[in-house]
């Protein structure tokens, strides 16, 4: 099977490694990594982002190791657009996250006008941190956890974490 799925991935964290495993599960593996002019506006919280020379290189490192573990291939792919690579005919199945659902089914809308099938999209659920609320790159880059959702102290020393 033929696996897409897309993303600025900056930085890679544990929500993104679930999905790695996810689409390597299944088959082999197309990341569409966005491009430096793309990136910003998938982003809505405004941070800078990496260049995608450097998402890139990170990027490939991480999939080397879900390739070598699942002996599978993989390919990345600059995206230039937000619907990407996963209208082209060859793939199978779209891995998103919860946020990226309507967007895959957006893509399916497309494929059909396209005359061709639907993918099977495989929604794969957050990762949670230390506080119970995802792991997202916007929260690692603000501070508030590391890639693997532990929460990061404070400039008191404390762990700082949400009043409930």
């Amino acid at each position: 099977m033929q696996i897409a799925l897309g993303g600025t991935f900056d930085p890679i964290h544990d929500g993104h490694r679930e999905l790695f495993e996810r689409a390597f599960e299944h088959g082999d593996v197309t990341v569409g990594l966005t491009s430096d002019e793309l990136a910003p506006d998938t982003r809505q919280e405004g941070r800078p982002i990496r260049s995608y020379a450097d998402r890139l290189a990170d990027l490939e490192a991480e999939l080397s190791t879900f390739a070598e573990e699942y002996d599978r291939e993989f390919e990345i792919r600059k995206l230039e657009e937000p619907t990407g690579i996963a209208t082209e005919a060859q793939f199978d199945v779209l891995v998103v996250s919860p946020e990226t659902e309507t967007g895959g089914k957006h893509i399916n809308e497309i494929r059909r006008e396209n005359g061709r099938e639907p993918l099977e999209i495989d929604v794969v659920d957050h990762v949670m941190a230390e506080d119970g609320e995802p792991i997202s790159s916007t929260r690692i880059v603000a501070g508030e956890i590391d890639e693997h959702g532990t929460l990061t102290p404070d400039r008191d020393g404390r762990e700082s974490v949400t009043e409930q």
